[in-house]
């Protein structure tokens, strides 16, 4: 018996009948799985009653079990610096956010920096629940982690295992609203690097929607680039394995995927100003805002697609 993480680059020999012939893949737990996981983990531990394990289930798809056990572990320590005796809901989404995006911090006190910032969270956050099919608001906050400036946070319906067309777009609308909140509040000119990061995400969806997922003009075909692949053979193959004609194809629907995404985000800045610039004077005073406050706020002034009002099948708090 033995475990990789890379079995993509075993050699074949070893996988031979008699040898290590049955593989069994060992993913990371389900929202049912990770419920399990943090009840063995939250046995030892106090909580107040506001803490609801289901939620923190939710809240962290993606997560391994020692990524669990280190949540609650970070959670109490946090507690006790802060002179508590029960671990509460601040504990837990502080612990996440540190585990997710990294350590906390110093606000800016620059204000020009500051409100730029707050647009370009709430460009996110905007972008993202009036675009359907995306995930719910969790939070915005203006508090740094790692290279962050700020955070919008957003939680998923259900584990993301099988992900729309529609979802995927939404994604990169979503991923785009900083940009365009740039654009159109400050003017082109001013357009700041904070959005490197978005841009990379979105376009590596955008190009997963064209080559993976066969959801764009081309059709549903693979168009996986063999250069990317770890056998030395198949990348030395791929230089002849994709006409030029196809590999313009691609970048161009890649292009138009971003671009059509680039405009409604631009609309949904443009047409929603007055909301904008009320969400983002109060996020300025308060530096983080969750997302039932967003939304409140936010449907003072717009409809806001059903799906995206709250997030789905949030459990009510219960003591543990």
């Amino acid at each position: 018996m033995d475990a990789t993480n890379r079995a993509d680059i075993l050699d074949s020999a070893l996988l031979r009948p008699g040898r290590f012939d049955r593989q069994v893949s060992v993913d990371v737990p389900d929202i049912r799985g990770r419920t399990e996981i943090l009840k063995v983990h939250a046995s030892n531990k106090k909580f107040d009653g506001n803490v609801s394990l289901d939620v923190v289930a939710m809240r962290t798809p993606g997560f391994s079990g020692a990524d669990l056990a280190n949540l609650l572990n970070e959670a109490a320590i946090l507690a006790g610096r802060r002179g508590k005796t029960a671990i509460s809901p601040k504990e837990i989404d502080d612990s996440i956010d540190r585990i997710v995006a990294g350590m906390e911090g110093t606000v800016m006190t620059d204000g020009k920096s500051k409100s730029l910032v707050a647009y370009h969270e709430v460009g996110h956050a905007i972008c993202g629940t009036l675009t359907p099919g995306h995930d719910a608001v969790q939070k915005v906050t203006l508090v740094p982690r790692g290279q962050a400036r700020g955070l919008t946070w957003f939680i998923p319906a259900d584990d993301p295992t099988l992900i729309s067309k529609q979802q995927l777009f939404a994604r990169i609308v979503g991923g785009l609203g900083g940009r365009a909140a740039e654009e159109v509040i400050f003017g082109e000119p001013e357009v700041t690097t904070g959005a490197a990061g978005d841009l990379q995400q979105i376009t590596g969806l955008a190009k997963q929607m064209v080559t993976t997922f066969g959801m764009s003009d081309i059709g549903p075909w693979s168009l996986m680039d063999a250069s990317q692949s770890g056998d030395v053979i198949m990348r030395m193959m791929a230089r002849n394995s994709m006409s030029e004609k196809l590999a313009e194809d691609i970048d161009s629907a890649i292009k138009r995927l971003s671009d059509e995404a680039y405009e409604i985000a631009l609309t949904h800045i443009r047409n929603n100003r007055e909301a904008i610039d009320k969400i983002v004077e109060v996020l300025l005073e308060k530096e983080t805002m969750t997302g039932d406050e967003f939304r409140a706020l936010l449907a003072e002034f717009v409809e806001i697609p059903v799906e995206n009002r709250v997030p789905a099948s949030v459990p009510s708090p219960v003591a543990v």
